[in-house]
């Protein structure tokens, strides 16, 4: 599980560190690719690999089907951690989310985000007024 958010920067080369307390999880390797609400998603393989069974069995018939499958699966590239547990985001990927040079990577329990800074806080920002001004948009059942 992915919890807690990490500020880092994104080198010249395109090179991110991904924080030390996720890597254990990323050890066999991940996936990182288009996110939602403006962020990359980063995806454990094991969890990549479920969810590509999951998109491989939606009908081809279903439009937004095929548009998720399109954003998630043709925007995608393999993690690769160097010995200091940086690996290179592509360059579409980082245009996607138009990252500069200071991100944040959070966990979002079975994924990673990536997100811009700025968008970020804005994002989250956002979210806390909506939550705010509707209590009843979050029925937690536990």
């Amino acid at each position: 599980m992915f919890i807690g958010h990490y500020y880092h920067s994104i080198e010249a080369k395109g090179r991110l560190a991904i924080p030390a307390t996720f890597r254990q999880q990323l050890a066999s390797g991940g996936v990182v690719t288009w996110g939602l609400d403006g962020c990359l998603f980063l995806f454990p393989s094991s969890y990549w690999q479920k969810l590509s069974e999951k998109l491989a069995s939606l009908p081809m018939t279903n439009p937004q089907a095929r548009n998720l499958t399109r954003l998630l699966v043709q925007s995608a590239s393999d993690l690769n951690l160097d010995i200091q547990g940086r690996t290179l985001i592509p360059e579409h990927l980082r245009k996607i989310a138009n990252l500069k040079k200071q991100v944040v990577v959070a966990g979002s329990l079975n994924r990673i985000e990536i997100w811009d800074r700025d968008n970020y806080h804005k994002h989250l920002d956002l979210i806390a007024k909506t939550v705010s001004s509707d209590p009843e948009l979050i029925n937690l059942s536990i």
